[in-house]
């Protein structure tokens, strides 16, 4: 299927452009041509191959490793687009990067996931599109649109083709910050809901235990970063310790830094589920699933750029026009 309107392009920067294809695929927008290199210095130059004069444009770029760099090309890329006269640049970040710096948690400390908005807002972007912010007030720090899209949906409808639904299951929030998530996922299935807690603190994984039934029930423990696998690999075994039966994982975002796969390999977990918000070059765990956003994404982009509300796919399903 081809989009008929004819005023629209789609471009992938570096980050992740196996998804940026999905998405192109599902929209029925081919991506337009860019050439993007690095100098022998390191600096980054873009080249649009095409115009883009009068153009609603649609940039794909997660901030995954390597941060800085993925960053800097969409900076760069949005300054090369409001010069050539697009109408409206658009950023489609499956992946908010330093999203986690959202506050002031100790003195001197900056709050970067805001500079980050700045500096994308100073570059000439007229709104961003994002999946699962690690913190949903970051929304708060643009002073142009953000829409954060939400994958819980995506993995209720997979759990539940895999009959992973009822009082049989109880999804459970790893540590306490993740509560929110765990009870919307919770709710989509019908499931009760537990939590890890600690006796000290989070370092202290070891003093973990659960608030809540898990014996013999099966356990789905969800977060939106899945970066080291500490968080996934201790709540599992608090889990198992509790008597749960089988343990799966999921999460927004699977960022799989080097070590996650082995720790994720050697914990109790029969499957990890991720989107492919993120491109990875290291080790995935052996049990690793991925889920598409592509089409969450690409039906989002249409409907921007048709003047259409967002708000329905909050509550995403495949058969959302």
């Amino acid at each position: 299927m081809t989009y008929k309107d004819k005023h629209i392009k789609l471009f992938s920067l570096n980050s992740n452009l196996e998804l940026a294809q999905k998405i192109s695929e599902c929209a029925g927008i081919p991506l337009s041509k860019i050439e993007s290199k690095q100098f022998s210095d390191g600096e980054i130059q873009i080249n649009i191959e095409e115009s883009v004069r009068g153009y609603d444009i649609f940039i794909v770029q997660s901030t995954s490793y390597p941060v800085n760099t993925h960053l800097w090309e969409l900076l760069i890329m949005i300054d090369a687009c409001k010069r050539a006269s697009a109408n409206t640049v658009n950023i489609v970040m499956p992946y908010y990067g330093y999203a986690r710096q959202d506050r002031t948690a100790s003195p001197r400390e900056p709050i970067t996931a805001k500079l980050v908005a700045n500096m994308l807002t100073t570059a000439g972007a007229d709104r961003i599109l994002t999946l699962d912010l690690h913190a949903v007030q970051v929304q708060g720090f643009f002073d142009i649109a953000a829409d954060n899209l939400y994958t819980v949906p995506l993995f209720a409808e997979y759990y539940q083709s895999q009959g992973l639904v009822g009082d049989d299951v109880v999804v459970v929030a790893p540590k306490n910050s993740g509560i929110k998530r765990a009870r919307s996922l919770a709710d989509h299935l019908e499931s009760p809901l537990a939590i890890v807690d600690y006796i000290d603190d989070d370092q202290k994984r070891e003093n973990g235990y659960i608030i809540g039934d898990v014996k013999n029930k099966n356990v789905i423990l969800i977060d939106d970063i899945l970066n080291t696998g500490k968080t996934f690999s201790s709540a599992a075994v608090i889990a198992k310790d509790a008597g749960a039966m089988d343990v799966y994982a999921v999460a927004s975002h699977g960022l799989f830094t080097p070590g996650a796969a082995n720790r994720l390999n050697a914990a109790p977990i029969s499957e990890v589920l991720v989107t492919d918000s993120v491109k990875t070059e290291t080790p995935k765990p052996d049990a690793i699933k991925y889920l598409s956003a592509a089409p969450l994404l690409a039906h989002a982009i249409i409907r921007i750029h048709e003047n259409k509300p967002v708000s329905p796919l909050f509550q995403y399903n495949k058969t959302t026009d």
